[in-house]
């Protein structure tokens, strides 16, 4: 009689062991491959929205974003900044729709970037005189103190190289 060719019990447990370890070797990294996306957009984001703030404060008789109609006496809002940021302005820093006569700069974003990590889009506008957050609070996507042209992610944690997001 000839034997049936067939796998042993234990030839079977090797090879699901072995599945089991890769496994728990690539299920981690496939998680991590999400986290440090998401760490890559937010500082791109952030890169972002310092360079619009940049440009918008030369443009603007140096004045940045976020004051109403432009007055550095006003209260920053974060209605200003969005309308700012994505509408056309003219040197003064009064907003207008897109190619209204008068108002040659901007818009400079279409739109505020969501923060990736919170998923928030709002700008929490730090006050004249004021002191900048110590850190982050979470409640926002982004944190913008137009006196100093400062602007932050508000996000708590940190990357697994120990960098807050707040430092970003």
């Amino acid at each position: 009689m000839r034997a049936a060719k067939a796998f042993t019990l234990v030839e079977i447990l090797i090879v699901v062991m072995l599945l089991g370890v890769l496994a728990a070797v690539v299920i981690p990294a496939v998680a991590r491959s999400g986290t440090n996306a998401r760490e890559t957009a937010l500082a791109s984001d952030v890169a972002l929205l310092r360079r619009f703030v940049m440009v918008y404060t030369s443009h603007h008789l140096e004045v940045a974003p976020g004051y109403p109609n432009g007055d550095p006496t006003a209260e920053p809002t974060n209605g200003a900044f969005v309308d700012q940021a994505t509408l056309s302005s003219n040197a003064r820093g009064q907003t207008a729709a897109a190619g209204t006569a008068g108002f040659n700069f901007g818009p400079y974003l279409s739109r505020i970037p969501v923060n990736p990590l919170n998923n928030q889009d709002t700008v929490h506008m730090v006050l004249n005189g004021d002191s900048f957050p110590a850190a982050a609070d979470g409640n926002h996507g982004w944190i913008f103190k137009p006196e100093t042209g400062e602007i932050r992610p508000d996000n708590l944690g940190a990357n697994e190289r120990g960098v807050a997001y707040y430092d970003y």
